[in-house]
């Protein structure tokens, strides 16, 4: 790199290793100021802090290299996490979860299922699951910032004990930018977190503008007609993908047939039937969930949540966009030669094209905008694992009376092991992409029927959520491991089977395992009491099944009105989604140059945000706490 480069990347770590440090002072007052930033920051930095956290250096490197091999349809690949989560939070769940004024999604089961042996398992393996999650995250960000790191950065930082290799560069860069963004996140706690995305976003706005504003400098129309085909452009699918690359890119299409998704159409009904259940189980017990219980009000939780869908999309992808198109139209011919990428490894995309095309400056601010992207991702998950340590398993069973002081100093502990534990599982990871499909796939199966039923269904009881979470984690960490392991097993056993078949075609299986463990746990025990069950529903008031709770309330002359909103949320939902996918390819389009395209999904947004104020906006602003 260039002077220039390093000195705006020096410059970008010191000031937010500075700004961090600096805010720092404002969390010592206990855990709530330490994890929820005393519920005092305001919705719009939380919705910025929020959006900068799911601007990860991992996940942008996954999205410009299925982008660049699939073309427009990508966008429905972010259908696995599922990335309209955002949208149902944003139209009820927000809302929902911030009634409830507690500090962790494992707390809040609590009040939902109350305070007795039932609850406790139930609070206990959701706090479980918090922590498990946060430590995959943490190995999904190792592997995605030291592969991106080492093919930017010229020096080689492999570490020898003799002629024995004790770490790669790739591990060693990880690890320097892991302790550099552990030191503040671990001192400052949440408002430490919001202060560093907040800078973090603008700096990874300006890089996405940059580098899409370049490709409008360097290359014309005719080129990049020459070099992406039309059917790269086209969102419409069948049942089968088939591939579209010729000449030197032929190669491509052979990665299309080989990365297990040419039955498209299966692929995107999988994706739609996750994505619903997914959807309205709400926010992981992670750094999502956290800032809508940061939030001062009801109001504002969903404020927050519409703000960060707004924020997040078209800077993200025009900065996903300009990569891909500086690589289709200069590199190409290179990236198909790469060995990599017959593993599927088309994250290396991203770090090529820095490498190779982007001139001095925009290269220093577009790395740093990386890095920020990596450091806001990874402070998040380090701030929010710790929360349930500390407040569900420490401060809960081991050491209920004690200081502010001392939680404080237990929470720095905690997530100096969380990190330790992440890097430890990502020096174990084959790429991001099996990070990924673990993530997407397998863990969050096991976490969906449970989450989906609590809120919907009134019997569902505290023993069955328990049993549901455990007997989907289990399914979901016998499924990383056979993924692990293909090399050993028989070709034609059914383990070699499992193991060969993409973890989003083995969500139902373990969607299945779940729901049975989620049935059995709860008939063949009793119903959660009373008293929790109508304080809940008069706090939260959910749709779905609860009737027979309405009914308890009346006859204890309490009566509360049924939650009619199911057919406009769920309307709201759908309008979201296509608001949320406009926001992804009107970017896309706008650097590909196909302005016709551009000006439908433009449409596209207004009509959807008009008709949003409508139904979304102005009911929202009624709510009260």
């Amino acid at each position: 790199m260039a002077f220039w480069d390093v000195f705006i990347i020096i410059i970008y770590v010191a000031v937010t290793l500075g700004l961090g440090i600096y805010v720092s002072r404002r969390a010592s007052k206990g855990l709530d100021s330490y994890f929820l930033g005393g519920k005092s920051i305001k919705w719009y930095y939380l919705g910025l802090s929020n959006g900068s956290g799911m601007f990860d250096v991992s996940g942008t490197a996954w999205m410009v290299g299925i982008l660049f091999l699939y073309g427009a349809k990508s966008f429905m690949f972010m259908w696995m996490w599922p990335i309209w989560n955002q949208i149902f939070v944003m139209m009820f769940l927000a809302v929902w979860i911030r009634r409830s004024g507690v500090m962790t999604g494992s707390e809040w089961i609590l009040t939902r299922f109350g305070d007795d042996r039932a609850g406790r398992a139930s609070h206990l393996i959701v706090a479980i699951f918090a922590v498990v999650a946060a430590i995959g995250f943490i190995a999904y960000f190792f592997e995605g910032v030291g592969k991106f790191m080492t093919v930017i950065l010229p020096w080689s930082l492999d570490l020898f004990l003799g002629d024995f290799l004790l770490l790669t560069s790739e591990q060693s860069y990880a690890l320097i930018i892991i302790f550099l963004t552990t030191i503040y996140t671990i001192k400052g706690g949440m408002f430490s977190v919001v202060a560093t995305e907040v800078l973090q976003y603008v700096i990874m706005v300006l890089a996405g503008i940059l580098i899409a504003g370049y490709t409008f400098f360097v290359i014309t129309d005719v080129e990049i007609s020459a070099a992406i085909p039309e059917e790269w452009k086209n969102v419409a699918f069948g049942n089968e993908l088939e591939g579209f690359w010729s000449g030197k890119k032929d190669v491509f299409n052979e990665l299309i047939d080989n990365e297990g998704y040419k039955m498209f159409g299966a692929f995107v009904g999988m994706t739609l039937f996750k994505g619903f259940f997914a959807s309205v189980a709400g926010p992981t017990p992670s750094y999502d969930m956290q800032r809508i219980l940061s939030t001062r009000t009801v109001r504002d939780a969903a404020y927050m949540s519409g703000f960060t869908n707004l924020v997040l999309f078209i800077p993200r992808y025009l900065l996903v966009g300009g990569i891909v198109v500086l690589g289709l139209v200069f590199l190409a011919p290179e990236i198909a030669s790469l060995e990599n990428l017959n593993g599927g490894d088309m994250e290396l995309v991203l770090p090529q094209v820095i490498n190779y095309e982007v001139p001095v400056g925009i290269k220093g601010l577009l790395l740093a905008g990386l890095l920020a992207a990596f450091m806001s991702t990874f402070s998040a998950f380090v701030n929010s694992g710790p929360a349930y340590i500390v407040n569900d398993i420490y401060k809960k069973y081991f050491k209920p009376q004690a200081t502010d002081k001392h939680y404080i100093r237990a929470s720095h502990i905690s997530s100096f092991l969380v990190v330790v534990l992440g890097v430890i599982m990502g020096f174990f990871a084959d790429s991001i992409n099996s990070i990924t499909l673990w993530i997407t796939s397998a863990l969050y199966g096991g976490y969906i029927a449970a989450n989906f039923l609590k809120w919907v269904w009134w019997r569902f009881n505290g023993w069955g959520y328990f049993w549901g979470m455990l007997s989907g984690l289990i399914i979901a960490t016998f499924q990383f491991v056979v993924d692990k392991n293909k090399e050993h097993y028989i070709e034609g056993s059914w383990l070699f089977e499992i193991a060969g078949t993409p973890a989003i075609y083995l969500f139902p299986v373990i969607f299945g395992f779940s729901l049975l463990g989620c049935i059995l746990g709860t008939w063949l025990t009793p119903a959660t009491n009373r008293t929790t069950l109508k304080a809940f529903y008069k706090n939260v008031r959910p749709w779905g099944l609860w009737k027979p709770v309405r009914k308890m309330m009346e006859e204890d002359g309490d009566p509360v009105e049924k939650n009619k909103d199911f057919g406009i949320d769920m309307f709201n939902c759908a309008i979201g989604i296509l608001w949320q996918s406009s926001m992804i390819l009107m970017p896309i389009y706008l650097v590909v140059r196909d302005y016709y395209l551009v000006l439908v999904w433009l449409i596209v947004f207004i009509i959807t945000t008009v008709v949003l104020k409508f139904t979304w906006l102005d009911k929202v602003k009624h709510y009260k706490d």
